[in-house]
């Protein structure tokens, strides 16, 4: 058998809570999404004024990372026309966002779950998810 280590709703709260301070610092009212290590939503937050179009997009931003271990910056470079990744975002019932917002998170160098920032600029979702992660 396999020994899953995974986020907890602390850890998440923790996070979150990172990645809403920088948020706010940088003037970007963003949904913020934690997923477990299984990909499965642990905590969602809309912080006021974010569009309401990106909550889907801040789930699947951190479904992505973590499905692919990759920041989805990362695979958006890779999926345009002639990439490696062309056509990824057609796959899993559409979950897949290839662009930046979303970050894997690890424990030493165990998957433990991911976040996803949506709500502004490709470059400030990615700040603040970034700055959420040195939370952990």
């Amino acid at each position: 058998m396999l020994k899953l280590t995974s986020l907890s709703l602390e850890d998440a709260k923790r996070l979150i809570h990172a990645a809403e301070v920088k948020a706010a610092t940088i003037g970007s009212p963003s949904n913020i999404a934690i997923v477990d290590a299984g990909g499965n939503l642990l905590a969602h937050v809309r912080m006021d004024g974010a569009q309401i179009a990106s909550i889907s997009h801040s789930i699947n931003k951190a479904f992505t990372s973590l499905a692919c271990k990759l920041p989805t910056h990362v695979l958006g470079q890779d999926a345009q026309p002639g990439g490696q990744f062309y056509g990824l975002s057609n796959t899993v019932e559409g979950r897949i966002i290839t662009f930046a917002g979303g970050v894997p998170l690890r424990s030493g160098h165990e998957l433990v779950g991911a976040i996803g920032v949506s709500g502004g600029t490709a470059e400030q979702d990615r700040e603040i998810a970034e700055a959420a992660k040195v939370a952990l």
